[in-house]
């Protein structure tokens, strides 16, 4: 197997649809590995199929990696020694190992119709036997392949695997040892000339010197195909060595089924959209699979990297836990300064979010709230309804929190929290605090019911922020003005 040093990996992700959180999770471990390391990332994009690519799905690739912080080494804009980094644009070097392997007698051209190959493998499933390729093809006389292309016959290529079982140590669940019946010859190029996943892929990784390949826990399967290939390829000159292989933990969705493109929670786009810090969010996702310490588990990229072993990764399937994943977000959004805590939320603060028009945004409120908000807040998006009290001309009023906090008796205590509102000093939170306190034993309540009217009446909500610092960053004028509004209300 390959040595430790210099380290090269790869990330190499299809252009199809929105990345998906597992993706993410593979990128991270790989490129965590290489930085531990001082190794190379390398950054491919595996964009042979025609029918399901897409340039928009491209540069929405680049784009994720680089809202999540991954830098490359090699790759899609930054070049390297083993450009391109495109399959679409490695065509003839795929060609002309086809045929290196044709010629060497490690592929061999499989003339099988679908129809013929159906009917042997339901024969073989009767039968209670392997169902997989039956070699028909694979010793066929020069006479034979000419009756098939007289009979005009397409045919695809497949690689001839041994005779022997495979073994191997993989990095994360020891040596496996695949028996030669449960790996039959398989396809590496389609009827139309297009090469598969099947080949393109250790391809690239031979000429890209990859060393250690670290992928998903479903691609185990392919392993002994690909080691075989690497000896075909070591032998003609085209691989030095034979990659180390480590198979990820599937990340586990609802049901204890593997996490899917389809499931709701699976999209990266979801996170970002919802104000996931990439910190965030990394952190959770390098959880899945690896743990940083028995008692730690919230930390920053930079030091995940200063402590990343891959024995450290458990094969077991890990559980996406989406309230996990928030409140690990939450934890870095606490660890902000907080003028980057404001910078982070600027978008949250605009159109589309902002229901509240452009001018009436006021910086001098949003610095002095910022603060609070920033203990409270779970992911980014949440500011928007948190602040908005501060920037519309009345606030958004949520019926089933009015009638909620609203009760008999709601009138008479606003009008004694107004009195002593009135007489109270705005300089100070506590003394707002103390006004409502004064009038709630006014009426016989304590501070949590008292409160809760003068809340609603200013902010629209039952729950927000620390409402004494937003009464006072408000200003009287405007939380009197709310405060009669609501007065108005139910006495109407």
């Amino acid at each position: 197997m390959a040595s430790a040093t210099p380290v090269r990996v790869r990330f190499c992700p299809s252009p199809t649809g929105n990345p998906h959180v597992g993706l993410v999770r593979t990128a991270l471990f790989n490129w965590a590995f290489a930085r531990h390391n001082g190794g190379t990332m390398v950054f491919r994009i595996e964009d042979t199929d025609a029918a399901r690519d897409s340039e928009e799905s491209y540069e929405q690739l680049l784009d994720s990696m680089r809202w999540l912080g991954f830098d490359w080494d090699e790759g899609p804009e930054v070049g390297g020694p083993h450009a391109p980094y495109r399959q679409s644009q490695r065509m003839d070097i795929y060609r002309d190992i086809a045929r290196r392997l044709l010629d060497g007698g490690y592929a061999y051209p499989c003339y099988c119709t679908t129809e013929e190959l159906d009917a042997r493998r339901e024969a073989a499933r009767a039968a209670g036997k392997p169902s997989g390729y039956d070699g028909q093809c694979r010793d066929l006389t020069a006479e034979r392949k000419q009756a098939y292309e007289a009979e005009g016959r397409s045919h695809i290529v497949r690689f001839r695997m041994p005779d022997e079982a495979t073994t191997f140590t993989d990095l994360v669940r020891g040596e496996i040892t695949v028996q030669a019946e449960n790996v039959t010859d398989y396809g590496i190029v389609r009827a139309n000339g297009a090469p598969l996943y099947t080949l393109v892929n250790p391809v690239d990784d031979a000429l890209m010197e990859i060393t250690h390949v670290l992928r998903g826990e479903d691609l185990l399967s392919s392993t002994p195909r690909q080691i075989a290939l690497y000896k075909a390829l070591i032998e003609l000159g085209v691989a030095k060595d034979i990659p180390a292989f480590g198979h990820l933990p599937y990340v586990m969705g609802e049901g204890n089924k593997k996490l899917s493109k389809r499931d709701p929670q699976a999209s990266l786009n979801l996170y970002r959209e919802r104000g996931f810090l990439p910190e965030g969010l990394l952190n959770y996702l390098s959880l899945l699979g690896w743990s940083f310490s028995a008692d730690q588990d919230i930390f920053s990229i930079d030091e995940m990297v200063a402590k990343f072993d891959l024995a450290d990764v458990n094969a077991n399937p890990a559980r996406f836990d989406l309230k996990k994943a928030e409140s690990i977000n939450a934890d870095h959004i606490r660890r902000l300064d907080v003028k980057a805590f404001a910078e982070a939320c600027a978008p949250w603060l605009r159109a589309p979010h902002a229901n509240w028009a452009p001018e009436d945004f006021d910086p001098a409120a949003w610095e002095a709230i910022a603060p609070y908000a920033q203990t409270r807040v779970t992911v980014l998006s949440d500011i928007t309804a948190n602040v908005d009290f501060l920037f519309l001309k009345e606030p958004v009023r949520d019926e089933a929190s009015w009638a909620k906090a609203m009760k008999e008796g709601s009138d008479a205590l606003l009008r004694t929290a107004r009195e002593k509102l009135e007489a109270a000093d705005w300089s100070s939170p506590d003394a707002l605090k103390d006004a409502v306190l004064a009038a709630g034993e006014a009426h016989g309540l304590k501070l949590g019911k008292a409160q809760a009217p003068v809340r609603v009446a200013v902010t629209g909500r039952t729950v927000g922020l620390p409402l004494f610092e937003s009464l006072q960053i408000l200003g009287r004028e405007r939380t009197f003005a709310r405060i009669d509004a609501a007065l108005a209300k139910l006495a109407a």
